[in-house]
């Protein structure tokens, strides 16, 4: 790739294009993939953590329900009867008892057997007066009292939440309390059992839910308060802590803490709710591995997308660049393109559509002449001439010519009238079916017309009187839209267009009659050919119609009059000496068309031309004459165009500062059509007429204020121009600047006068 290249505005867009094509999914696929991961590994572990909430559940739940059946057992134990335990020599079996029930069972540090109204307690370690609720065993909220009173009031088991208990020697333990009445289910229990839990007995088996994350576990009663609670990490407030309570079975994600924490929450048949939250910030620490593959993979890709969209822009940019670099080398320096390479092409292909939209007229009228003196050529193809809006579709075709007087096309007093041609160019007649096309000839004031139509059964008629109705309209329109009279030649009708040089040569012999007619005169080519005339066995049409083509250098139609004419001989087969004869009136009318047309060096061929034997001798020889003068007639004709060109281009030189200087006043001076001017014009100097004479009158303005002093105005006067402030627009249009400013910039050493800054201060 080129250096050169980079510099491009539009290789950089499309190289951001398809790099942002790139990124913009990738980055969003790897934050889903990303998110996905955290989102899987936080619902893993939710969904263990739910799992591990309900082994604990049913563990505690069990172990509770031990506690009550130990409680049950002891109230239907022989030996834990309130007579056995009061006895002196008994008692210690019933302290045994209880040793045994307390090592069956892993949640209770403490068994305690008290009967109601006594004031001793019994526990595995012996006979207590109640005082050990003081000594040993002292609650920090619990007081003795209330203790005394709940062992000999409970009516249904009940758990106190865990509390600080002073076991003596500064020797603390959270624990909580579980009386049970016994007996069981009895309305009038005469006894309670208390078992005391350190609550690590309980959070132990919920705070290995946790694993190594940070979090918090928590045991409420139905109430909601917290019968025990684990810390790992930071400790949660009693609004959360109670918050926490009230969540429903189930995940949650919920802010604890002022942080987003992942909830899992279950609850036990007994009306128990067990909670495990954990922030949720850790789950994403936990996939460290993770955000290094994930960064490695996205790296690479970023660094193959980025080549990959290099190399696509590139291929891209390719047939933008080659387009560029072709139209630089076939452009001025002026022409380079800006940075957006795109406004610069979209700019050019305007100018080569207006430039297009421009000779599409005159690619038009070029093709239908090509028709007119060669008939339907394989040049011309159909598609091609549906581009320029030709369509032949019709069954018959014909040629009209007509004219008309100059003095009469320029009347004064008719300023309203449409131009001919802009009425003739295109015309339907849908009446009698028929469609035709005009163009304007290189002679003044004349102009051709090709005119296809189709039968209609509904009006009936031959195809001549068909014809002739299409005549008379396009006459009454001419003359109804231009107020012209024109005078008309038409040609034979053929089937298909394959035969239109035929008429066009019919057409323009009939035009020539109906001048001689005088003014607004209609001649048809079958009238000519019906008059008595002195060829006998040769038609008078094949002779007019020969002495047409060549006139106008059509050998085609020319070779095919000669082999009719011969034709016709060998049909008859006349006498020797008659046979000479038509032979030579023949001859006679081509060397004498050449004659009127300068070719005088052919009668120096004419010994050669009548020594023959046979008819097929003449007609090669005719044939090779008739194709010497179209040859000297094209010849002329290319000759007296160039040169015409060169007197008009010499005129144009010496008049531009004309200010009447224009395309009516040329064509006028040369005899020529304005409409075939402008477009010949065009095709030898490549610009059109108007914009020829700016560019050479632009260019003396550069050269008078470059090597003058002249005042602006002056100078823009002398090269014919008379709206000052209109010509300092299109100059600055031009080149960018004023004239004044390009005088200061292109020649700082001559002073521009005063007048000169008010003249361009005005625009």
């Amino acid at each position: 790739m080129k250096w050169s290249h980079f510099k491009s505005k539009l290789l950089v867009k499309y190289t951001l294009s398809y790099i942002a094509i790139f990124l913009i999914p990738l980055v969003i696929l790897t934050f889903f993939i990303y998110q996905n991961a955290v989102d899987t590994l936080r619902s893993e572990i939710e969904q263990s953590n739910a799992n591990q909430l309900n082994q604990a559940k049913i563990i505690i739940d069990n172990g509770i329900k031990e506690l009550q059946e130990v409680a049950s057992r002891i109230s239907y134990d022989d030996q834990l009867t309130s007579y056995l335990v009061h006895h002196p020599y008994y008692s210690r079996e019933a302290i045994d008892a209880l040793n045994q029930y307390k090592a069956v069972n892993s949640l209770a540090d403490e068994i305690f057997l008290f009967f109601r109204g006594d004031d001793r307690i019994y526990s595995s370690r012996g006979k207590e007066h109640l005082d050990v609720f003081t000594e040993h065993y002292r609650f920090q909220t619990w007081k003795k009292k209330d203790l005394i009173w709940d062992l000999n009031t409970a009516m249904y088991p009940q758990i106190r939440p865990a509390e600080q208990v002073d076991q003596g020697v500064r020797s603390y333990e959270s624990m909580l309390a579980y009386l049970v009445p016994i007996t069981p289910s009895s309305t009038n229990p005469h006894g309670t059992v208390m078992f005391l839990m350190n609550e690590s007995n309980l959070t132990n088996l919920i705070e290995s839910i946790l694993s190594d994350y940070q979090g918090s576990t928590f045991i409420y009663n139905e109430e909601g308060q917290v019968l025990a609670a684990s810390y790992r990490g930071e400790k949660i407030t009693p609004q959360d802590t109670a918050a926490l309570s009230k969540l429903e079975p189930g995940t949650h994600h919920v802010t604890v803490n002022r942080e987003p924490h992942s909830v899992v929450s279950v609850r036990s048949e007994s009306g128990w709710t067990y909670v495990a939250a954990m922030p949720s910030s850790q789950f994403s620490n936990r996939i460290v591995h993770i955000q290094s593959f994930f960064l490695l993979i996205f790296s690479m890709v970023v660094v193959i997308g980025t080549v990959l969209a290099v190399i696509l822009a590139r291929r891209q940019y390719h047939p933008i660049s080659d387009l560029l670099e072709f139209v630089r080398s076939n452009a001025s320096e002026e022409s380079s393109p800006p940075g957006n390479e795109l406004e610069w092409i979209k700019n050019t292909l305007r100018e080569f559509s207006q430039q297009i939209d421009l000779q599409e007229p005159y690619a038009r009228d070029h093709a239908l002449l090509v028709m007119l003196k060669h008939g339907q050529t394989d040049e011309l193809t159909r598609e091609f001439k549906e581009k320029l809006g030709i369509r032949f579709y019709q069954s018959h075709y014909f040629v009209v010519c007509m004219g008309w007087n100059r003095r009469n096309a320029e009347d004064p007093d008719r300023p309203d009238r449409e131009p001919v041609l802009q009425v003739v160019s295109e015309v339907n007649f849908p009446s009698y079916s028929a469609h035709a096309y005009g163009l304007e000839l290189p002679q003044p004031n004349q102009l051709a017309m090709i005119i296809g139509f189709d039968l209609v059964p509904s009006r009936g008629g031959t195809v001549q009187e068909h014809t002739q109705s299409i005549v008379a309209a396009l006459r009454d329109l001419i003359m109804e839209e231009t107020h012209l009279i024109p005078a008309i030649g038409v040609g034979r009708v053929y089937e298909g267009s394959e035969q239109l040089n035929q008429s066009y040569i019919e057409a323009s012999t009939a035009y020539e009659a109906s001048i001689l007619h005088g003014e607004g005169g209609t001649t048809f080519f079958e009238a000519l050919s019906e008059t008595p005339d002195a060829s006998f066995w040769v038609p008078k049409d094949v002779l007019l119609k020969l002495v047409q083509s060549l006139k106008q250098g059509s050998y085609d139609v020319a070779a095919q009059m000669v082999t009719t004419a011969l034709c016709n001989l060998k049909q008859e087969k006349p006498s020797v000496p008659l046979m000479r004869c038509i032979c030579f009136d023949i001859l006679n009318t081509m060397l004498k068309t050449a004659s009127e047309l300068g070719i005088h060096h052919v009668i120096s061929q004419i010994p050669k031309l009548t020594s023959f034997d046979t008819l097929e001798e003449l007609e090669k020889k005719l044939l090779g004459l008739a194709a010497e003068i179209c040859e000297q007639v094209q010849e002329k004709s290319d000759t007296e165009e160039s040169s015409l060109m060169e007197q008009i281009i010499a005129y144009i030189e010496d008049n531009y500062t004309d200010y009447d200087l224009s395309l009516g006043s040329i064509s006028s001076k040369y005899s020529i059509s304005t409409s075939y001017f402008s477009r010949y014009f065009k095709e030898k100097v490549g610009i059109n007429f108007s914009q020829y004479i700016w560019q050479k009158r632009m260019d003396e303005v550069i050269r008078l204020l470059l090597h003058t002093s002249d005042p602006l105005k002056d100078i823009i006067t002398r090269v014919g121009y008379l709206d000052t402030p209109n010509f300092i627009r299109k100059f600055k249009k031009e080149t960018g600047l004023t004239p004044g400013q390009y005088r200061k910039i292109h020649s700082p050493d001559a002073p521009p006068p005063d007048e000169e800054d008010d003249e361009e201060t005005g625009t």
